[in-house]
């Protein structure tokens, strides 16, 4: 058996969520008029959260606002090169790298499953060591596009289970690989930690350190 650690990224690897700070730097270095559209998105995440907004749809509309309805992959690989950069030269703990570089000295494969898009967390997931990414897909158009639509579902809670049970699927079976750890801050990805021999919770928020003392997964504080 093959043993493999997988890791979420926003919060755990990095400090701070990187979904909107990606599309504000898209928005800086592509197209800055964008910018305007700061005080719409607000209103739109004041809808998320009275709940007239589901997460899905407030992703989609904030990628339209600030990248466009749709987007050709090759003008846009620079900004999000340079976005993945700018997230490892200052959004990245520096325990978590020591941990996926200790993780990797010894032999495990490094699996980054994330919410976020896999449009740039692959980005960020190679530069930091990363064997494979799972993050939220977009939809393309039949001249390759991107879409400001999501492809499937929001990688989220059970929908993040599922991609990691369909990635075992694609690489052997569940039956060829040994979870040996996973790393979460969030309570959503519950499904996920108690796929792992050891689970373990990185800063977590109130919901997940009460669940891991009381189920008595380690928690680790990672700056």
């Amino acid at each position: 058996m093959r043993n493999l650690v997988i890791y979420d990224m926003d919060k755990t690897i990095t400090r701070k969520a990187t979904y909107s700070a990606f599309l504000l730097h898209m928005a800086r270095t592509k197209a800055p008029w964008r910018l305007v559209f700061i005080p719409v998105s607000a209103v739109f995440g004041c809808a998320y959260l009275l709940r007239l907004l589901s997460r899905e749809r407030l992703k989609e509309y904030n990628q339209m606002l600030f990248l466009g309805r749709s987007a050709k992959p090759q003008p846009i690989s620079g900004a999000i090169n340079s976005y993945a950069d700018k997230v490892l030269g200052n959004n990245c703990m520096a325990q978590a790298r020591a941990q996926i570089a200790h993780d990797k000295a010894e032999g495990c494969t490094i699996l980054m499953a994330t919410a976020s898009y896999e449009l740039y967390a692959q980005a960020i997931g190679s530069k930091i060591g990363c064997d494979d990414v799972l993050g939220t897909k977009l939809k393309l158009d039949n001249l390759g596009h991107i879409l400001a639509d999501i492809d499937g579902d929001n990688c989220y809670g059970e929908a993040k289970l599922v991609r990691i049970q369909q990635w075992l699927s694609e690489h052997g079976g569940a039956e060829s690989w040994n979870i040996l750890r996973c790393y979460s801050d969030h309570v959503s990805d519950t499904p996920m930690l108690e796929l792992a021999r050891e689970p373990v919770a990185v800063n977590p928020h109130a919901p997940l350190k009460a669940m891991a003392e009381q189920r008595g997964w380690r928690i680790a504080l990672w700056s």
